[in-house]
């Protein structure tokens, strides 16, 4: 079995700050500070199947590292989290709303951190030499080329893509902290759990200074909606040693797309 050598990893989810000053556009992120630590683990066998173009398993899954379903998590998240970002930044170049130039580049964080775990884990990245608005997964392509049709009508609208794509974002890193037991993949994904209800709230928060009408969701349940919205700015888990302790995954969770 493979040993990983301690090293440390500052990951810093930076402020996004929008010249309006203290507004909802103005938009900050968790600061992250971790120490990882990988040791050797068993592997559980799963039903997904995780291996590159030519048909050769991920090495991270060789060497009992991560599990199939850890891997094709991070896989996906790296993507969908590119995804908010360059629909964002397109949202941004049509209606120039702080708001949507200022959650992009906390995008750029999120999407940035899930690469440091691919490159960890030796798995290749999906996303590494993607132009904005191009994805490898194609269900990814398809939704982005939705989602901009949408955005383009009108203010309103693209303010309401925003809102689903943080709702549906919040739902897929539920899922995907429910298959792991990785301490890696758990601290992450609880940051970026953190962010995303973050730019929730702001998204709302612009919509309905647009509107004058109370937001409904989309996706998530008016329960879970009301506690995220209810709730104030989430800084996310902090430093800590993370243990690599990878246990036996659970069943798969299909991401919504």
């Amino acid at each position: 079995m493979k040993k990983y050598t301690v090293f440390f990893v500052l990951i810093i989810m930076a402020a996004a700050v929008s010249a309006c000053g203290n507004t909802p556009e103005q938009v900050e992120e968790p600061q992250v500070i971790t120490t990882v630590v990988a040791k050797d683990q068993q592997v559980e066998n799963t039903n997904v199947s995780t291996s590159d173009e030519d048909g050769q398993v991920y090495s991270a899954v060789l060497s009992g590292t991560l599990t199939e379903d850890e891997v094709a998590g991070l896989l996906f998240m790296r993507e969908e989290e590119k995804l908010a970002h360059d629909v964002y930044m397109t949202l941004y170049e049509l209606w120039g709303q702080p708001v949507f130039k200022n959650i992009a580049a906390s995008e750029q964080i999120h999407t940035d951190t899930v690469k440091f775990l691919l490159d960890k884990y030796d798995i290749p990245d999906p996303a590494d030499v993607s132009p904005l608005g191009q994805f490898s997964d194609q269900d990814l392509q398809a939704f982005y080329d939705q989602l901009i049709e949408m955005g383009s009508a009108s203010l309103v609208d693209a303010l309401t893509v925003g809102t689903a794509v943080e709702e549906i974002d919040i739902l897929d890193l539920e899922k995907y902290l429910a298959q792991t037991e990785s301490v890696d993949l758990i601290q992450v994904y609880e940051n970026l759990l953190a962010g995303s209800k973050n730019h929730l709230r702001s998204f709302v928060s612009s919509l309905e200074r647009q509107t004058g009408e109370i937001f409904q969701p989309q996706y998530l349940s008016q329960g879970a909606y009301d506690e995220i919205i209810s709730g104030s700015f989430e800084s996310g888990r902090g430093g800590g040693q993370m243990g690599g302790q990878m246990g036996g995954g659970k069943d798969a969770v299909t991401p919504s797309n």
